[in-house]
């Protein structure tokens, strides 16, 4: 336990930096409401009136979240086995081979769906 003393101190010191941080900008920001200041932001454009419920988004934006996802978890996994290639020999071969013909599966289904096309 006395190992993590220092990293459980600087968690504290940090979490408690954040805390105050937004507590002091609570108590001393200034509080000047408007309408504009309350509606939601949309980048600048007036915002769009939605329909009640919320409506509905085009599957695009869930093909490009799929295929971020799909990618990120991908190299999540192959850094960790190009560091021990080594010892992991013919298995740690055949197990990445599976993993990135999965992969695969979920890229050709992406780029089928048309989520690599950007217009």
């Amino acid at each position: 336990m006395n190992a993590y003393a220092p990293i459980l101190v600087l968690g504290a010191l940090a979490a408690a930096f954040a805390v105050g941080s937004v507590a002091m900008a609570a108590l001393t920001g200034p509080k000047r409401y408007n309408r504009a200041k309350l509606d939601a932001y949309e980048c600048g454009i007036e915002p769009t009136p939605q329909p009640e419920g919320g409506g509905r988004f085009p599957i695009k934006y869930y093909l490009t979240a799929m295929l971020f996802i799909v990618f990120d978890i991908e190299i999540v996994f192959l850094y960790p086995w190009a560091v021990s290639f080594d010892s992991l020999g013919i298995f740690g071969l055949v197990e990445m081979v599976l993993f990135i013909a999965t992969v695969f599966v979920a890229y050709a289904y992406v780029w089928r769906r048309g989520g690599l096309e950007w217009d």
